[in-house]
C-alpha cells in the first residue's frame, strides 16, 4: 500500500525533509529555554559559583526554532534518542599527610642528647618550655636519606627516658553542611537545655573555656559584646587557618545571646588558640603546635578545653593529656566522622578525654560519627545552627559540633562546683545521661545522650 502523503503544510515540511534540508535547528548549546511552550532545563556542569550569572548553556545564544539557517541540523535530529553521556571518572580523593616529613618531636630531650643528635647530622627546628610536662619539647631536623621510622628509633636511643616521636597532624572534624533554618536547627532543645535567662543561680556563675582550634573571626556580630581572646601559634610566615570551623564552635560555646546563633554560655569566656596552619585546601595542627596549645591553656588556668579535632595516636599527646587530667582540666574532644568501622581517633579515644559523637534531632546517630569503647557520651551534631565565618549563620554538621553541648555542660558543672575533680565531672555528666541504643553504655552512643537539664542539679 502506497505510503499516504501528509496534506496542507505538512506536506511542505516532509516534502523538504526528504530532500535533506536543514532547518537550522538548535544545536544542544543552542536551545532555547522554552520550546513549544514547555520549559527546557539545561544542565549546567560548569559550576563557576554564579549562582544563575547567565553562564549556563540555555542562556548561550539568543537563537529560537526556525533561526539560525545553515546549522547542518535535520528536523529529525530533533526527535532522536540522545545518546547516553558519559561521565566523567571521578579523581581519586588525594590521601591526608599523617605526619609532617623529616621531622621527629621529643619531650625532656637533654643538652647532651641534643648534642650527640645534631653531631649526628640532626637539627633543632624549634623548641619550647611545657609547663604542664615540666619539660622541653623539641622539634628536630631529620637528616637527609634517614626514614621517620629509623629517627624516632635513633632518638629514643639517644633519650631513653624522653617521650619521642612523630609530628603527627590532627584536623578539625566537620561534613557538608544541611541547609535548615534557624527554628529548625536550634538543636540544644533535644538535649532541654536551658534558655537564656531561665538559667537556675547556681549556673550563671562566671564561666571560662578553652578552645583549640583553627582561627576566629572575632568580628563576627555573634560575639559582640562578648568575652574573647584569641591566640595563634604559628609564625607569622606561615599560611593562616581558615575561620569557618573556629568560629562555628566558638559561636557554639558564647554566641552573644542577643544574635542569631546565641551561644550556649552567652556570657561565658572563652580564651581561644588557632594552633592550625593552612596546607593547600588543608587545615592541620601537628602534635608540637597541640601540646602547646594545651599547655598554654593551663598556664591561662582553664578548667575546661574544648578540641573538635582528630588524629593519629601519639606519645607526646599522650603524655600532655595525662598531665592535664591530674590538675583536673576537663578536655573534651569530638570523635570523629570516619564512620562507624573506623578506628579510634586521638585525643578522644584516650581513657582521660570525654568523646563526643553526635545524634540528630529524632536522635539517631550519626552515620559517618565513629565508634567504639571509647566513645563516652553523645549530643547533637546534625544540622547544627551556629554562626558562618564571615557574617550571618549556616548550619553544621559532625561531631566537631556535638563536642561545645559537653564542654558547655562540663564549664557549668565545674563553675558551680569547682571542687570537683575531672574524673566527678564525667561521672556527673554519664549519671544524668539519657540512655540510647543498647542498656548501659555500648558503642555508639557511649553512656548516652547528654541531659541539660540535670547539670545545674548537680
Amino acid at each position: 500500500m502506497p505510503l499516504k502523503r501528509p496534506s496542507g503544510p505538512l506536506a511542505v515540511v516532509f516534502a523538504l525533509a526528504l530532500s535533506g534540508a536543514t532547518f537550522g535547528v538548535p544545536t544542544a548549546n543552542e536551545l532555547p529555554t522554552q520550546v513549544f511552550g514547555t520549559g527546557l532545563a539545561i544542565a549546567d556542569d560548569d559550576d563557576d559559583g554564579g549562582g544563575g550569572g547567565g553562564s549556563s548553556a540555555g542562556s548561550r545564544d539568543s537563537n529560537s526554532l526556525g533561526q539560525g539557517v545553515g546549522k547542518g541540523r535535520n528536523l529529525f535530529d530533533l526527535f532522536r534518542k540522545p545518546e547516553p553521556r558519559r561521565k566523567a571518572a571521578a579523581r581519586p580523593a588525594a590521601a591526608l599527610v599523617r605526619q609532617a616529613p623529616q621531622e621527629i618531636v621529643a619531650l625532656g630531650l637533654d643538652q647532651g642528647a641534643i648534642t650527640n643528635l645534631t653531631a649526628a647530622g640532626y637539627s633543632v627546628s624549634d623548641r619550647a618550655d611545657v609547663a604542664l610536662v615540666g619539660a622541653e619539647i623539641v622539634k628536630l631536623r631529620v637528616p637527609s636519606g634517614t626514614t621517620l621510622e629509623a629517627a624516632r628509633a635513633q632518638v629514643t636511643a639517644a633519650a631513653p627516658n624522653a617521650v619521642v616521636d612523630f609530628n603527627h597532624f590532627y584536623r578539625p572534624d566537620q561534613d557538608r553542611p544541611n541547609p535548615c533554618g534557624d527554628d529548625q536547627c536550634l538543636a540544644r532543645h533535644v538535649v532541654g537545655w536551658p534558655e537564656t535567662g531561665a538559667m537556675p543561680d547556681r549556673c550563671t556563675a562566671p564561666v571560662r573555656i578553652g578552645l583549640i582550634d583553627t582561627a576566629i573571626n572575632a568580628e563576627h556580630l555573634a560575639f559582640a559584646g562578648g568575652r574573647i581572646e584569641t591566640i595563634r601559634l604559628g609564625k607569622g610566615s606561615l599560611p593562616e587557618s581558615t575561620r569557618q570551623h573556629g568560629t562555628a564552635v566558638a559561636a557554639l560555646l558564647i554566641g552573644s545571646a542577643k544574635s542569631r546563633t546565641p551561644g550556649l554560655v552567652p556570657g561565658g569566656e572563652l580564651i581561644a588558640v588557632d594552633a592550625f596552619q593552612r596546607s593547600g585546601n588543608d587545615d592541620r595542627s601537628a602534635v608540637y603546635d597541640l601540646v602547646r596549645a594545651i599547655d598554654l591553656l593551663a598556664g591561662k588556668g582553664v578548667l575546661v578545653i574544648n578540641m573538635s579535632l582528630t588524629g593519629p595516636a601519639n606519645l607526646l599527646l599522650e603524655r600532655t593529656v595525662e598531665m592535664a587530667t591530674q590538675r583536673d582540666i576537663v578536655l573534651v574532644a569530638a570523635a570523629g566522622n570516619g564512620g562507624p568501622r573506623a578506628a579510634p581517633l586521638y585525643p578522644g579515644a584516650y581513657d582521660e578525654v570525654i568523646a563526643v559523637t553526635a545524634i540528630d534531632r529524632r536522635k539517631n546517630a550519626y552515620r559517618r560519627a565513629g565508634a567504639g569503647d571509647h566513645i563516652d557520651i553523645a549530643a547533637p551534631g546534625v544540622q547544627v545552627w551556629t554562626a558562618a565565618s564571615v557574617k550571618g549563620a549556616s548550619s553544621k554538621t559532625g561531631t566537631s559540633f556535638a563536642a561545645p553541648f559537653v564542654t558547655a555542660a562540663a564549664a557549668m558543672i565545674k563553675a558551680a562546683n569547682p571542687q570537683l575533680t575531672a574524673d566527678e565531672v564525667e561521672a556527673l555528666l554519664r549519671q544524668g545521661a539519657e540512655d540510647l541504643g543498647k542498656p548501659g553504655k555500648d558503642p555508639v552512643f557511649g553512656w548516652g545522650l547528654l541531659n541539660a537539664r540535670t547539670i545545674c542539679r548537680s
